[in-house]
């Protein structure tokens, strides 16, 4: 049984303190249209599968060239859980906390809906282009126009984009010009993690942004020479001019293709449809930890795979990857993001009845965090259980969002 710290006197008052909340704004934006998986029909799993919109190419002709029809999908996948448990005796629950097991509930559903806003906000680490150089801060109205710009010019939704800066860095956001900011001074007002609408964005601040470590190449500015790429586009190989590091690249690493090195062109993103050159440079991120060989060579997959053929509908990029480009890696940073088109996916399915124990299913008012709630006394133990629980999954569509990188 657990050692309980409980207050043994006759009388006490209660303080009146409020929960120190965090900032729920994933958890209250995120797109919940698959929340009830047990109710949607032909879904007999843990995951449920959404279309995405097809890509084509276009012909310069009137002579009809048919290409192959490929239906896009992404997955969610209810794969997380978490639970708060807490036990009193019966003597306990009668003297100490009979008056008082509401405050025992909200705390621990706080904490829950904590554990659940971090966890998605770490799809912030799921988009392959970023705004920031993870050495700069992002401080400015300025600065927040231009990361618009260049999440738009590769092609973006013209409705629900949404930004999700870092607390801290909000006050020298607001401060940079307060005569352009317009916050609405009504309910939403209510709402910490609410910060205002500016450039047809809704932007929100988070104290639960994740923090991504990056590889050695990243921390060390590292400049990295393009070796070769494979067939599908989706490996590159390049150089480190060093020795052997099994810590060169982590996981969710980003990169960018520089400009202006001798002999070769720069490297531009198609717009996502139309395949038209945009301004946004060529942006990767690492899907897997690599190591560097002893020759200094590092192997690293990367999303999306780059793609350089003409009239490919899936050709992403204005130049073929060739050897002798370069690129650089972003340091460790504090990952905020911009997406659009209601992209973020939360799945939250009501958890079952515990028979033979009392239970209830709710909806937490200040997280938005669907819970259950399930108790009872084992038997001949004078020892009273209560359980509050929670299973969710989550996911970002990646080329719908940007990563805003935040200096540590």
């Amino acid at each position: 049984m657990a050692s309980n710290t409980l207050i043994d006197v006759a009388t006490y008052q209660m303080s009146g303190l409020a929960l120190l909340q965090n900032m729920y704004c994933y958890i209250n934006k995120a797109n919940t249209k698959f929340k009830d998986f047990d109710r949607i029909v032909n879904n007999r799993g843990a995951s449920v599968t959404f279309d995405l919109p097809p890509r084509f190419s276009t012909e310069d002709s009137l002579v009809a060239s048919f290409q192959d029809s490929e239906q896009r999908l992404e997955t969610l996948t209810v794969n997380k859980a978490a639970s708060v448990a807490y036990e009193f005796t019966s003597q306990e629950e009668i003297f100490n906390v009979h008056d008082y097991m509401d405050r025992f509930g909200r705390s621990a559903v706080a904490e829950l809906g904590a554990k659940v806003e971090a966890d998605v906000a770490e799809e912030n680490l799921v988009p392959y282009r970023f705004f920031g150089d993870g050495t700069t801060a992002i401080d400015s109205f300025t600065q927040l126009s231009r990361a618009l710009a260049f999440y738009r010019t590769y092609g973006a939704p013209l409705t629900d984009t949404r930004g999700v800066l870092s607390d801290i860095d909000v006050p020298a956001i607001i401060g940079s010009g307060l005569a352009q900011f317009a916050p609405k001074r009504n309910d939403e007002i209510a709402y910490t993690w609410m910060v205002g609408d500016y450039d047809k964005c809704e932007w929100y601040r988070s104290n639960l942004l994740p923090v991504h470590t990056a590889g050695n190449v990243g921390e060390n500015a590292t400049t990295l020479t393009v070796v070769s790429i494979n067939g599908a586009g989706d490996q590159i190989t390049v150089n480190t001019g060093g020795a052997a590091d099994a810590d060169a690249i982590k996981e969710n690493d980003l990169l960018q293709f520089s400009d202006g090195v001798s002999g070769q062109p720069n490297m531009r993103y198609l717009t996502f449809i139309g395949h038209t050159e945009s301004a946004n440079p060529v942006q990767v991120r690492a899907t897997a930890d690599a190591a560097a060989d002893a020759g200094g060579d590092v192997v690293i997959s990367i999303d999306p795979p780059l793609v350089s053929t003409a009239g490919d509908k899936d050709q992403n990029i204005n130049n073929a990857v060739a050897a002798g480009m370069e690129l650089t890696a972003l340091p460790s940073h504090r990952a905020g993001l911009i997406y659009g088109g209601d992209a973020l996916y939360l799945g939250m399915p009501r958890l079952p009845e515990q028979e033979p124990f009392p239970t209830a299913n709710a909806v937490d008012p200040d997280s938005g965090v669907s819970m259950r709630l399930y108790y009872g006394t084992k038997f001949g133990e004078n020892q009273k259980g209560f359980v509050n629980d929670v299973i969710w999954g989550k996911t970002l569509v990646p080329e719908y969002g940007m990563r805003l990188v935040f200096p540590l």
